[in-house]
């Protein structure tokens, strides 16, 4: 018998033009809603436009104007302080609840119960709050009388009022950031607590030398995410204190409302946006290369 045609190998199907479909509505997403924006507002930002008659560019005369509006740089001063007190408190709040609640309890009921403030809309947060910390009916500063101290502006002393803004918004996002630290340290494994605990490491211990180095990439996206959040906070502001007491808590945010629904200087605005979105991409990036977020401690 003469020796049989070997037979072809199978055809391997191609699913590009599938993947492609698939991802058209993510990209036609991405173009429409991130993209398209994005290019038009570098656009504006190269002009005049205010919103009541046709953008004519000027080059760079926004930037430049930029260089030399106090107004700016008290905002970025402002927004940076905020970005301190809020970085800052939310994340050691959170690293405690998450700690306590790896350590001693694992109860669905207690982290549901940390969810709920984040569930919550933010003019809602800020809403509640106003009202209980009001200098005459508030809740608080009725507390306060009650104990025999003085009451106090919390939202209405230039002193207190950005410091009093970043407490609410950490009461509103600490329990999330919690649970995300939370699922991190339940890929810690068990038995590293077990083998320190036989050595006689105590909690603290235990947490500085085991939890937070193997917690470094869930930490370090907790930071970048509370920056660029913090960076754009806006409707607790434009709630509770509308940028004042004499301008405390006039944020970056507020300052790019300000001149483009108030001043109607859209293309002022944008130019603002740009150097923020840079300033955002670069303190990002530091971030990241700091922490070291692309690498674990866990093998």
């Amino acid at each position: 018998m003469g020796a049989g045609k070997t037979a072809a190998p199978p055809r391997r199907r191609d699913d590009r033009k599938v993947a492609w479909l698939f991802l058209a509505p993510v990209l036609v997403g991405f173009v429409l809603f991130y993209a398209y924006p994005t290019v038009l507002g570098v656009y504006y930002s190269l002009t005049d436009y205010g919103m009541l008659a046709a953008p004519n560019l000027v080059g760079a005369e926004n930037y430049r104007d930029l260089v030399d509006d106090d107004k700016f740089w008290n905002a970025l001063k402002v927004t940076g302080y905020y970005v301190v007190l809020n970085i800052v408190s939310q994340t050691v709040l959170a690293l405690a609840l998450a700690t306590l609640m790896h350590r001693l309890t694992q109860s669905v009921a207690i982290r549901a119960m940390l969810l709920v403030p984040w569930l919550v809309p933010n003019v809602t947060v800020g809403l509640l709050w106003m009202w209980m910390l009001d200098a005459n009916i508030g809740f608080v500063n009725h507390v306060l009388r009650a104990v025999g101290l003085s009451t106090t502006g919390f939202l209405t002393s230039p002193t207190w009022a950005m410091p009093t803004v970043a407490g609410i918004n950490t009461w509103a996002y600490a329990g999330y950031t919690a649970l995300l630290l939370y699922a991190g340290m339940l890929q810690i494994p068990r038995y590293l607590y077990e083998s320190a605990s036989l050595d006689g490491a105590g909690e603290w211990r235990m947490f500085t030398r085991i939890t937070l180095p193997l917690l470094r990439p869930v930490l370090a996206l907790v930071l970048v995410v509370s920056l660029i959040g913090s960076f754009q906070i806006f409707d607790t502001i434009a709630v509770t204190t509308k940028g004042g007491p004499v301008g405390a808590t006039r944020v970056i945010y507020f300052y790019i409302y300000e001149q483009a629904f108030t001043n109607f200087r859209m293309g002022y605005a944008s130019a603002i946006a740009v150097v923020l979105a840079l300033l955002l991409g670069v303190l990002t990036a530091v971030q990241m290369r700091l922490l070291r977020a692309s690498r674990s401690d866990l093998a």
